[in-house]
């Protein structure tokens, strides 16, 4: 499925802020590129990504630089396409399992897991990430579930949160709406 060459989110409800991001297909994969800044809980932080997805959309690659008042910082994951990972080019076993990063900063990285399990109507799984935190990059494991609901429409449920909304995609399977979170303007 082709994608546009850009798309744009508004943050709203937990922060205040914007997210763009650029789609480039490649020879095997594809290449997304982008930036989200934001105001939250009085704190403001930008974080910029470079994720590179294989033809299954299993994320091989994510480069996320970010800024806060504490200072900037770099994160680089590599995955090997069966979900082994490298943080910073240390193996990180507590990402074992997980086929897809998830940007705390970001609503485009909810497309990676949708696009990447092609899951039936009706039909749910778990789909563990690896989660960068917007604030200091930091990486963990975040267990979460998702289950195709209607054509263009995902229950997705975050535990660890206790966070479960229906989330709802374009016809490129973009986020046009995660309730409390974003919203789709482009």
């Amino acid at each position: 499925m082709s994608l546009p060459a850009a798309a744009s989110w508004r943050h709203r409800d937990a922060r205040t802020g914007f997210e763009v991001a650029f789609f480039q297909e490649h020879e095997g994969g594809r290449r997304i590129s982008g930036a989200t800044t934001a105001v939250e809980d009085g704190e403001s932080w930008l974080v910029e990504y470079s994720i590179t997805v294989d033809a299954a959309w299993r994320t091989r690659r994510a480069e996320i630089s970010g800024r806060s008042v504490t200072g900037s910082r770099r994160t680089v994951l590599d995955a090997d396409g069966d979900g082994r990972w490298r943080v910073d080019g240390v193996p990180d076993p507590r990402l074992d399992g997980c086929f897809d990063v998830d940007l705390e900063s970001s609503s485009m990285t909810n497309t990676l897991p949708v696009h990447r399990l092609g899951l039936a109507l009706g039909a749910a799984t778990e789909a563990p990430a690896a989660y960068v935190r917007a604030g200091d990059l930091a990486v963990e494991r975040l267990e979460q579930r998702y289950q195709r609901i209607g054509d263009r429409d995902f229950a997705y449920t975050a535990p660890v949160f206790d966070f479960s909304c229906v989330l709802n995609y374009d016809e490129h399977l973009l986020v046009t709406d995660y309730p409390g979170i974003a919203v789709r303007l482009s």
